[in-house]
């Protein structure tokens, strides 16, 4: 039996009678055998040095310094390891340090090791800000492994406080995490971390991106196609992907990208390289998940208009009404006072149907923050099953068309666009063509893997110009066609003029 076979059964026998609850207060999902293994392999082994030190934070029952021994243990230059491990949760502290001396006497390597039973944020607080208690030579170490808990905490947890540069609201663990391993690294050093894609895009994690690409270079990212399938024995709906970080501020030209459907099926790989400066752009430092030469292209492609929603005077914002919060102002029945709620069902073939006798789709309100003015919109669902063809579904509201009011609400399940001005109806079609194509809606899934439309990452994706969106709005209005091929067409025109007009310069 390997190192990590034994290592994984004892981990397997602690998920069975530790439930899932009190694992979930320390956000512990395990890391299955495969993936580890996997994760060891990313690292370049260095041939100068017959001795390594290692950093696994949060290292709950040891399965990924396990399997990084393990690879350590067959390069032949490689005499001696110091492992340190952290880890606060009492209930597998016992079994962390079992496996680890496990590990040490049946590994060729010579092996110490170090479990600190400390905050592995709050514990390096006056390192990480430099203050006057700061230790002069912090120990810095030559590869990260790591699998952090995935929890939210409060802005004020000590966590929080202690890396305010990259905190913004509410922050998950992880990536307080992920940055105080690289702050952990030698210069040079390597990390490979397993965490949610969520921080690849959006306002949230936006501090932490530019600080940890600032000081870091992605050289390989993997991705589960599968959601439920990441986490030994786990079903966690999470986009989870795996990240090798190189700790210097010089670029690689390329990033590796892998892709595998499950956790087990590491055999059965895609492989991609991407450019560097594709995957990685923009002043908010967006991460944008490239697989293919067609996604490479559809971001080359739209990166080349300059504007977004807000430099035109658009913006796409979330619906008012919170239904089940203001059930006592709901109707189902017209009556006086009483106006239309929109719902994603609203949403039917590219137009806003209304009335469709839903329950509850009238509202009556004197609260001005739940009302907006009957004027023309595009609707886009916040929500979309992640099976479904398309994530941008969307719907064009004309106001001339559903007369008799002077407001209307929203439901926050669906987002609309307006402008500071309002929208014309050509505006509006146009804006139709784009949300309903196939580039648009290939560019989102690319820049969130998630099933939910964030106004603020629309908000950040290219437009072209005002007058390209009349136009394409007035050319759908003649062709009376509202099809994703119709779209795809009438967009595809002025793509192309785009392109064209650049390469002359």
């Amino acid at each position: 039996m390997s190192i990590l076979d034994e290592i994984i059964g004892s981990t397997y026998e602690y998920i069975e009678k530790m439930p899932k609850e009190q694992r979930k207060q320390y956000g512990q999902f395990f890391t299955s055998k495969e993936t580890a293994r996997f994760m060891a392999e990313l690292f370049n082994i260095p041939e100068n040095t017959n001795e390594l030190s290692i950093l696994d934070p949060g290292a709950g029952s040891g399965v990924l310094s396990a399997a990084l021994i393990e690879r350590l243990q067959n390069c032949p230059n490689i005499k001696s390891v110091y492992l340190t491990c952290y880890e606060t949760d009492d209930n597998i502290v016992e079994l962390l340090e079992s496996n680890l001396e496990y590990i040490k006497n049946n590994t060729s390597l010579k092996m110490t090791f170090d479990i600190v039973r400390k905050n592995f944020i709050t514990s390096q607080e006056d390192n990480y800000n430099g203050t006057f208690l700061a230790d002069p030579a912090p120990t810095k170490y030559d590869m990260v492994i790591g699998n952090p808990p995935y929890k939210k905490i409060p802005k004020d947890a000590a966590e929080a406080l202690s890396m305010p540069d990259i905190c913004y609201g509410a922050p998950n663990l992880y990536f307080l995490f992920s940055q105080m391993s690289l702050f952990d690294l030698k210069e040079n050093g390597e990390m490979v971390y397993i965490i949610p894609r969520s921080w690849t895009s959006g306002a949230y994690f936006k501090a932490f991106r530019q600080k940890f690409l600032s000081q870091g270079a992605i050289e390989h990212i993997h991705l589960f196609v599968s959601r439920d399938k990441v986490f030994e024995k786990e079903s966690v709906l999470q986009e989870t992907i795996i990240i090798k970080v190189k700790k210097t501020e010089v670029k690689p030209e390329y990033i590796t990208v892998t892709s595998t459907n499950s956790n087990q099926d590491f055999t059965e790989i895609t492989t991609f390289s991407a450019p560097y400066k594709t995957v990685i752009s923009g002043d908010d430092c967006y991460v944008y998940l490239v697989t293919n030469e067609d996604e490479v292209n559809t971001l080359d492609c739209l990166n080349k208009f300059d504007d977004t929603l807000p430099s035109l005077g658009l913006k796409m914002k979330t619906g008012l009404t919170v239904d089940f919060r203001n059930h006592e102002a709901l109707r189902s029945e017209a009556e006086k006072q009483a106006v239309p709620l929109f719902y994603s069902q609203h949403i039917q073939d590219g137009k806003v149907v209304f009335p469709i006798g839903k329950e509850n789709e009238y509202i009556v309100t004197q609260q001005q923050g739940l009302l907006q003015k009957n004027a023309n919109y595009l609707f886009v669902k916040r929500f979309t099953a992640k099976e479904e063809h398309r994530r941008l579904q969307c719907g064009v509201y004309i106001a001339r068309k559903h007369t008799g009011y002077d407001r209307i609400s929203t439901q926050n399940k669906i987002n609309f666009i307006d402008g500071l001005k309002g929208l014309s109806e050509c505006v509006v079609y146009g804006l139709y063509v784009l949300f309903n194509s196939t580039l648009y809606d290939s560019y989102y899934r690319i820049l969130n893997g998630s099933t939910q439309v964030n106004s603020t990452e629309v908000n950040s994706m290219p437009m072209p110009p005002m007058t390209s969106i009349e136009a394409m709005g007035k050319e759908l209005i003649k062709v009376h066609d509202m099809s994703e091929a119709s779209c795809d067409r009438i967009l595809r025109s002025y793509v192309c003029a785009k392109s064209k007009k650049q390469e002359k310069y």
